[in-house]
Formats: structure tokens, sequence, C-alpha cells
């Protein structure tokens, strides 16, 4: 999404009017933005670039240009099995792909971008590319190394997104506390976090994919200290048992991620943690499966979402025997979010009668959809509000938690 909305910001700057997925369908060039990371997005982005080949075979489109993650690790493959496409980009190649709109790469330009995202929040990218070594990721195959943004141009780039609205930043890099490392020499998301929150105008700033491997703990002093950063970390742990941990080369232990969350909650008191797991990884047994289940219950997280392992040629989990059939994967998904639903459902409860201050997202079927500081956009819990009085999208309110469900909650406003 952020590399779209920069791509659109460099062609808006030349004169070419773009939109993002523009529903008027009276456009007569298209550029597809993939994804590579695990089959369904690799599917969905396939798909996407086939439905866009067929509209131009019927003369509705000039061109199509390809572009992202799948571009660049199967450009030649797909240029054989889809030879309609005009041009394919890798992730590195904007300059290249202005070049085919006769428009200049303007340096000035850097981090100006046109957002695709309601504009009381934005998601913004504070380095590129990966150094780790996980078995089952391609990431590093498709971005590369790890290459940080300088402190000053992050900040640079979120006082532009203040000025055009912004309310909420959302952090997000491959792995968030890695950065600095490269050009500081050490890790510096604290030091980028005090001059971001010294913003004016930002109002909540969230911290998304911190790796826990080294998990810099001077992030969770300013966290503390700093009214506008959400006590919110969204930390992928991608399981628990220590035998997959160490299968997925993910340079920690079971161990070791109780002290870091026992730490966390403790210098965060009432921190929301998110983590993603990954279920059905080579080898995996019934016993890994209940270690999962089994550390839910004990940690009892605030957010948690699965997906089911994808086997990706050229890492180093492709030469594991991938022997789980999907329906297998996906089952054990299921019952490792049965507990985790069963958790939420209860944290949620405990919310009724409370106050709490949200971000208005959106209107919808005559009710209002919010979020509080612990809720990232799209996938976390939602607060909906039946409101007498009309609530400007992107307002702060203060609403009081009258139900809740396994995912939702429902509030009023309270002056």
């Amino acid at each position: 999404m952020v590399d779209s909305e920069v791509l659109s910001g460099q062609l808006n700057a030349n004169g070419i009017k773009v939109l993002h997925e523009n529903t008027k369908l009276d456009h007569n060039i298209v550029v597809v933005n993939t994804c590579g990371f695990i089959d369904k997005a690799k599917e969905e982005s396939v798909n996407t670039i086939l439905e866009q080949v067929d509209l131009k075979r019927n003369g509705k489109l000039d061109k199509v240009y390809v572009t992202g993650c799948l571009s660049e690790r199967y450009r030649n493959d797909l240029m054989q099995e889809i030879p309609e496409v005009d041009a394919w980009f890798g992730t590195m190649e904007l300059p290249l792909m202005l070049k085919q709109f006769n428009a200049d790469y303007k340096q000035e330009l850097i981090g100006e971008r046109m957002l695709s995202t309601p504009k009381h929040y934005a998601y913004l990218k504070i380095s590129e590319g990966c150094n780790r070594t996980c078995s089952f990721c391609a990431i590093p195959l498709m971005r590369g190394q790890h290459v940080s943004k300088t402190i000053e141009e992050v900040i640079a780039e979120a006082k532009r997104l203040v000025k055009m609205g912004v309310k909420e930043i959302m952090l997000i890099a491959q792995e968030l506390t890695y950065y600095g490392l490269d050009i500081y020499k050490k890790r510096a998301l604290s030091d980028l976090l005090k001059h971001l929150s010294d913003v004016e105008g930002l109002h909540w700033i969230r911290l998304h994919y911190a790796y826990p491997h080294k998990f810099p703990l001077d992030v969770l002093d300013v966290m503390r200290e700093r009214d506008n950063i959400c006590n919110y970390l969204d930390m992928p742990l991608q399981h628990i048992s220590d035998n997959m941990l160490k299968a997925m080369k993910r340079q920690i232990t079971r161990q070791d991620i109780h002290e870091l969350i026992h730490t966390v909650r403790d210098r965060v008191p009432g921190i929301c943690i998110r983590t993603t797991l990954i279920t059905g990884f080579p080898g995996e047994t019934r016993d890994d499966v209940e270690d999962v289940k089994q550390f839910l219950e004990e940690v009892r997280l605030d957010r948690v979402g699965i997906f089911t392992y994808s086997h990706e040629e050229n890492t180093s989990a492709y030469e594991l025997k991938d022997t789980l059939s999907s329906e297998e994967k996906e089952a054990r998904a299921q019952e490792i979010m049965e507990v985790q639903q069963e958790i939420s459902f209860e944290k949620n409860q405990e919310k009724i009668g409370n106050t709490y201050k949200v971000i208005i997202d959106k209107k919808e079927a005559g009710r209002y959809l919010a979020r509080t500081e612990f809720d990232s956009v799209e996938v976390d819990n939602e607060v909906l509000i039946s409101a007498k009085k009309p609530l400007p999208i992107g307002d702060f309110v203060n609403v009081k938690i009258t139900k809740a469900f396994d995912y939702d909650m429902e509030g009023e406003v309270v002056a």
C-alpha cells in the first residue's frame, strides 16, 4: 500500500491523473502492485493481473504494468505465462517504471504520497528489507537487506502526513526493531520514537512487526513516558514450541518469549500485545499444536492472527518435506483460534462499563465504527457506536463500553 501511494504521488507530481482502485473504470492504464509473500497472496496477485489483461484484450485498457514482490521474484516465468502484460518491474524499480510514463523520478518528492487510506491515518515505512534468515520467509529474496531511513527523513514524512490531516501513524518495516543498526550502528527505534512523538498534531503512533529476538527494551520506556505512543505492540512470534522455533530459525526459545512478554507488561502496564503465529510448518506435531494452545491460555495475549504455512521455494524450509495437507493446516489454525476467541471474549467482557478514547474510522449501516488505542486498522477489534449527533470521521471521542463480543464491542459517546 505504501509503495503504491509513493508511486501515485510521483505520477501525480508529473501531471498524470492517478487513482487507487478506480471504481469508475474510466482509466486507460493499470499498474498492479503485487505481493509474493505466501500462496494466497500470490494467487490473488495473479488473478488480479489476469483480470486486467482480460480487460486489455477486450479493448477496455491500453496498457497493463506489473510491479511489486511477485514481479521481483517470478518475473521471467510470468513474462512467458502472461505475455499480454506490457512491462514488469521489481520492488526497487520505481524510477524505471516512471520512464514508461515519460515521467521523472522527483528526488525532492521523497516521502510525498497520495494516501489510499482515509485521511486520518497512514502507514509509515521506516526501513526496507530484512537481514533475518527465518527458514519460512522469502521477504529478503524480494526486498533485499535491511536499509533504514534516517530519523530526519522519517520525521519529515510524518510532518507532511500530519499536514495532510493524518492523526494516527502506524510504523511498519519488515523488522521494526532492527531500525538504525545499519546507519547508526545501534538499535535506534527509541530515538526515532522520541522525535516522532514531538511532532505536533500527531495523536497516535502505533508499532507493527517488532521482532522478539534482541528486542530493544528502551522502546518500552519511551512508550510509557509519551502519551501519543499507543500502548500497543505487534510482535510476531510465529510459534512457541522450542523445536519449531529452532526449525524456523527464530533465534529465540519459549523461555525467552515468556520472559520478554513479562518484561513488556511490567514496563508498560495495560499494554495490548498482538502476535501472529504459523501453523503446519514441516515437522509440526500434535504436541507442538498443544504447546501453542497452552501458551495462549497461560499468557492470554490480546490479539492473535494465524497463517497456515506456505512452502516457499528458495527458503531453507523448502528443503523440508511439506507433508501436511492444506485442510489439516487450516484445521490446526481453527483449533488454535478457538482458544484465542474465548480469551478475546473474556478480555472484552472485562471492558464493559469502562470509558475509552476512540478514533472514528467510518460510518456503516447507520452506525459508526471506531477503534481504541489497543486496536489497529482492519486486523483488530472495532467499537460500534450508535450516536444521535453526527460524529466527524477521524475525530476522537470518549466512549463507554456497553456490550462486548468475541472481537467487537458496542458503546455510547460520553461527554
